[in-house]
């Protein structure tokens, strides 16, 4: 009887074990059809550019990356927009000449690298895009400081050209092209501050260059770091996201090194965006995780004052790491700031909300004083449009608040990861009328009807794209860059 009964079990666990492996087996085989059930990739997803950086290019300097950057865009022209050839020509494809997204419509491409010199500059200020944008991401800031600084817009390698240009780039050539615009900054510039203002990925790279100085005890390039929606932690599914890639190498199947295939309709950032793309933002987020971990006080107490401007609800990168990750560790000496945006709490939008996206934030806020500047911009509790900036460090008094002369546009209930750095003027992202019809107006273009139809997702088209409260936002960039150190 004992036999039959180990016997049983045995077949049964067999059984399950089988049963597992072909649900698995099942699951795959789903997951890749639905992968590669997408648009065919197009020129600018297949063809390889052999002119952009690398960490192993061997280059010595800014001016060499430029010239190197100058055969590039030439090697793009001969390879995309002189070889590609529309069946039924589009007006919204940024790749053919002479359409509404084309980059050649704007006077500066801002897909390039640009050097902004001032022999008056009172500091220099290095200023870094994020993942699959380009240099237009940092139009706004470089304009506003141009009679202030000796600006550098860095196009970072892989970027500004096709989409493919994402798929074989590592953390350490996005580093390497950091470095040699640093250098360049604080040799054109001796014994002057020097800044830099990250968006997203490029605010990742800028930490990331301060605390690889640090750790190797070398002296820092900045006197100061301003970031917008950085990135430092993402969503844990993004560590099992390369798989996706290495399984479209086993298989040969090239849709599988897609996140997206989209259509590129904007002229400054890729719509398509590479799996590899999100593996290096991951391994950059996890080498600085691993840098901060190791620093002593001592060298803590080395990292340049930040400022740091973060929605509180962000679908890209994670709010709350900023806070739980970052600031809570950085000590309280050398006046740190965050501005959170929270949400629109108008009572309308407020009742459709699923969780308060504040709460998560609560507990890393009960000590107090806290070691960094907290300011809240938040609906005004009287007037529900109109907003205000609550100061939170000292959690244990009442919060001095400040009412600003800014207010929720109608209908929007919350800023995005892609709004931060865009006023409300801009041409391209903005939602008023632009006297240029030539040119392709993405801020403008919702479009109702069934869903499943457009190549653009709803999703795409409903998100938030420009930034209602960048006039205060740029009045507290002014006021940090007011104290320069010399360096």
């Amino acid at each position: 009887m004992r036999a039959i009964v180990i016997g049983s079990t045995k077949h049964l666990l067999f059984a399950a074990f089988y049963g597992a492996i072909g649900i698995a087996v099942a699951i795959l085989f789903v997951a890749v059809w639905l992968l590669n059930d997408r648009p065919d990739l197009s020129l600018w997803h297949t063809t390889y550019l052999s002119n952009d950086y690398h960490q192993q290019s061997g280059l010595a300097n800014f001016e060499q990356y430029l010239a190197l950057e100058d055969k590039l865009f030439a090697e793009v022209d001969r390879k995309i927009y002189r070889k590609y050839q529309p069946k039924v020509a589009s007006p919204l494809n940024r790749y053919e000449r002479h359409s509404l997204s084309d980059p050649a419509l704007w006077q500066q491409n801002w897909n390039r690298s640009f050097e902004w010199k001032n022999p008056q500059a009172e500091f220099g200020l290095l200023l870094l895009h994020g993942m699959s944008d380009s240099p237009y991401v940092i139009k706004h800031i470089a304009e506003h400081y141009q009679h202030q600084a000796h600006i550098i817009g860095l196009r970072l390698p892989g970027h500004g050209t096709i989409p493919s240009g994402l798929t074989n780039i590592t953390w350490s050539d996005l580093a390497g092209a950091v470095s040699l615009a640093s250098a360049h900054l604080a040799d054109k510039l001796p014994g002057k501050p020097i800044y830099v203002a990250g968006f997203s990925t490029g605010a990742a790279l800028a930490l990331n260059h301060e605390l690889e100085n640090i750790s190797l005890n070398k002296p820092q390039h900045f006197a100061g770091m301003i970031f917008l929606s950085p990135a430092v932690g993402l969503d844990p599914i993004a560590a099992g996201a390369n798989w996706q890639a290495k399984l479209g190498r086993l298989l040969g199947q090239d849709k599988l090194y897609w996140n997206s295939i989209q259509t590129e309709y904007d002229p400054f950032r890729y719509q398509s965006f590479a799996v590899n793309a999100g593996d290096v933002v991951y391994r950059l987020t996890l080498r600085n995780q691993a840098l901060l971990s190791n620093l002593t006080r001592q060298q803590y107490d080395k990292i340049p004052p930040i400022l740091t401007f973060q929605s509180v609800v962000d679908d890209t990168v994670s709010s709350l790491s900023v806070v739980e990750r970052l600031y809570q560790h950085l000590p309280a000496s050398k006046g740190h700031q965050l501005v959170l945006f929270d949400v629109n709490r108008k009572h309308s939008l407020n009742q459709l909300m699923l969780n308060d996206p504040l709460n998560p934030f609560a507990p890393f806020w009960l000590t107090t004083p806290l070691p960094y500047r907290l300011s809240l911009l938040e609906n005004d509790l009287q007037q529900a449009d109109v907003v205000q900036v609550r100061e939170l460090a000292n959690t244990d008094q009442f919060a001095d608040t400040q009412t600003l002369a800014l207010s929720w546009p109608r209908d929007v209930y919350s800023l995005s990861h892609l709004a931060l750095p865009f006023p409300v003027e801009d041409t391209l992202y903005g939602p008023l009328v632009s006297e240029e019809s030539d040119k392709i107006q993405i801020g403008r273009g919702i479009y109702q009807g069934e869903r499943g139809v457009l190549s653009v997702t709803a999703a795409d088209m409903l998100r938030q794209k420009w930034n209602p409260f960048y006039p205060y936002m740029m009045s507290r960039m002014d006021e940090f860059t007011q104290h320069r150190p010399s360096m």
